[in-house]
């Protein structure tokens, strides 16, 4: 239980990446806000999250709407009392190469994934400053750092949430906020489900273990830097790739 007592707010918690952290931290103890766009999704897990034993709350959530977040953050402790780890999961893609990309779709992900996680962040940090403690981990991705051919908006925003992160570290150190973030690589997820198998091969001869990793895989990396065990750990990047990037 090594989050036993301790208080999260998850974005896009309802499924994937973001499911996997919210019951794998329910698991070690925490209380869990699952906040998503998706209010029916995030009131499932939500329930399945009571089931194991701790508190946990569905909020409707669009973290690019700055009225939004304040309101959930505010639901959240006046729920919980306070708020200990912050999970900027929350992400959406809009694929295409350069030349084809429209501004709406560059703005799109940019305001969910960089701006939302920016929003997300400065409610978190408005309250552990208070509590002198607190934990804000962001999800990047390796394509930050090797970039990808048809998501320059998805590459770009999830790279910004390296500087954020470690900005964020640096700032708000000396009140006792760490900042952290995970890089997952290739995940199996839904939108790894419609994928060929011929193109799963392909993609997997890119892996030098193999095999594409699972949610659970980059849930245990946030665990560990959301406990105890990763209190003198801030400012760093998880790579989660099976040697992908290294």
């Amino acid at each position: 239980m090594r989050l036993e007592g301790k208080k999260a707010v998850i974005t896009g918690a309802a499924q994937g990446i973001g499911k996997s952290i919210a019951l794998g931290m329910a698991r070690e103890g925490a209380d869990i806000c699952v906040a998503d766009v998706n209010i029916e999704n995030s009131e499932k897990t939500a329930q399945e999250i009571c089931a194991l034993g701790v508190k946990s709350i569905a909020v409707r959530l669009d973290v690019s709407k700055q009225d939004e977040v304040a309101k959930a953050f505010e639901t959240s402790v006046k729920e919980f009392g306070r708020i200990d780890i912050l999970v900027n999961n929350a992400g959406i893609t809009r694929d295409t190469v350069l030349l084809r990309m429209k501004e709406e779709d560059w703005d799109a992900v940019i305001n969910i994934n960089l701006k939302g996680s920016f929003l997300c962040s400065k409610e978190a940090v408005r309250i552990m400053a208070k509590q002198r403690y607190g934990k804000i981990i962001s999800i990047s991705s390796v394509v930050a750092f090797m970039g990808n051919p048809g998501q320059i908006n998805y590459s770009s925003s999830k790279a910004g949430l390296i500087g954020l992160t470690k900005t964020i570290a640096k700032e708000y150190a000396s009140r006792g906020i760490r900042a952290n973030a995970v890089a997952p690589g290739f995940i199996q997820t839904a939108m790894t489900d419609v994928l060929t198998d011929a193109v799963k091969d392909e993609m997997r001869k890119a892996i030098p273990l193999g095999e594409f990793g699972t949610p659970e895989d980059v849930a245990n990396a946030v665990i560990f830097l959301a406990s105890a065990e990763a209190d003198y750990i801030t400012g760093q990047v998880i790579h989660i790739n099976g040697g992908m990037y290294m």
